[in-house]
C-alpha cells in the first residue's frame, strides 16, 4: 500500500472543529512514516472532484475529517472502489463513526487508530445504501424526521443538536400521517399510513437517535422502521426511547429487513447521512461490502 495518505477536511464541522482536528490526525499519520496531503475544497462540489483525483491518482486512503455530511461526500468518491476510507470524527451528529465504535472528537486517537489499519491492523468492508449514483452510510430518512431536518436547515438558532430538538417541538404541530406507497425487495406496491420511515444501513441518525437500531453494517440488509400513524402525545412518549432503541418494541413500530426499497410520498423529502436527496419517489438498495473502512 502507498504510504501517501489523503486528508479530506472539512474546517467548519462542529463549529470549527474540523480545522484544528487535521493537525493532530496528520500528526499521528506522519509519526507513523505516512506522507500526509489536505484536500479542502471551496465548496463540496469543488471538494469531491479533488477527492476523487486522489483517489484515481492511487492515494493510500482517503480519511474524512468532519461530521457525518464529510463522511457521506467521501462516500461519493471511495465507494466501489479498493481505496479505504478513514474517519476523524468531529462534526456534531458523527454517526457513521458511532456504528462503528471509531473514535469520536479526538482526532489523535483516530489518527493513530487510521495508522494502525493502514500499517496491517483491521481494515473491514461495509455495506452502503445506495439511491441512484448516491451512497450513504447511516440512515435514510423520510417522513416527519425528514420533515425536521427540512426545518432545522431554516434555522439560524440554537446550533448543533439542539436545532434538530427546537424542529422537532416545531413539526410536531402539524404532525399527520403520511400516505406511503412502498415496495420491498420489489414486491407489490403497499400503501401504509406512516409517521415515518426510515432506511437504516447503519442503526443512528440526528447525533445518537437509534432509530434502526438493530441494524448492522455488514448482513447485506437494510433495516426499515415504520413508525406507523400516531397522536403528539404518543410520539412525544416514545421519543426519549429512541435514543437507546427500545422504541423498537412499541406497538405501532415494526422493522422490515430488505435488500431494496422503493418509497413514494407527496410533499416528502428524502435525506440520507444528514443530507438531502430529494424529493420521493425513490429507490434504495443495500450493496455489501461497498467500502473498506480503517480500524474497525
Amino acid at each position: 500500500m502507498t504510504s501517501e495518505i489523503t486528508l479530506f477536511v472539512n474546517p467548519t464541522a462542529g463549529r470549527g472543529r474540523g480545522a484544528h482536528a487535521a493537525q493532530p490526525a496528520a500528526s499521528a499519520l506522519r509519526a507513523a512514516g505516512f506522507s500526509v496531503t489536505t484536500v479542502v475544497g471551496e465548496d463540496a462540489g469543488d471538494a469531491l472532484r479533488r477527492a476523487r483525483a486522489a483517489v484515481a491518482s492511487g492515494t493510500g486512503a482517503l480519511i474524512a475529517v468532519g461530521g457525518d455530511g464529510m463522511v457521506n461526500l467521501a462516500l461519493q468518491a471511495v465507494a466501489g472502489t479498493r481505496t479505504p476510507l478513514g474517519v476523524v470524527a468531529v462534526g456534531t451528529g458523527n454517526d457513521f463513526a458511532r456504528t462503528l465504535g471509531l473514535p469520536v472528537r479526538d482526532p489523535a486517537a483516530a489518527g493513530r487508530l487510521a495508522a494502525e489499519a493502514l500499517s496491517g491492523g483491521p481494515v473491514r468492508s461495509v455495506d452502503l445504501g445506495r439511491v441512484g449514483e448516491r451512497w450513504f452510510g447511516t440512515v435514510l430518512a423520510s417522513g416527519f424526521d425528514s420533515r425536521v431536518n427540512d426545518r432545522g436547515n431554516r434555522m439560524r438558532w440554537p446550533r448543533g443538536r439542539f436545532k434538530y430538538d427546537a424542529a422537532m417541538v416545531a413539526e410536531l404541530a402539524g404532525l399527520r400521517a403520511i400516505p406511503y406507497k412502498v415496495s420491498f425487495d420489489d414486491g407489490p406496491v403497499r400503501e401504509i399510513a406512516a409517521t415515518l420511515i426510515a432506511v437504516g444501513n447503519g442503526t443512528s441518525y440526528g447525533g445518537g437517535m437509534r432509530m434502526c437500531a438493530g441494524a448492522e453494517l455488514d448482513d447485506g440488509l437494510f433495516d426499515v422502521t415504520v413508525v406507523g400513524e400516531c397522536s403528539r402525545t404518543e410520539l412525544i412518549k416514545v421519543f426519549p426511547k429512541v435514543y437507546r432503541g427500545t422504541h423498537l418494541g412499541h406497538r405501532l413500530v415494526t422493522v422490515h429487513r430488505v435488500r431494496k426499497i422503493a418509497l413514494e410520498a407527496a410533499d416528502v423529502t428524502g435525506y440520507a447521512d444528514g443530507e438531502p436527496l430529494g424529493a420521493l419517489p425513490l429507490t434504495a438498495e443495500c450493496v455489501p461490502g461497498a467500502v473498506r473502512v480503517l480500524g474497525w
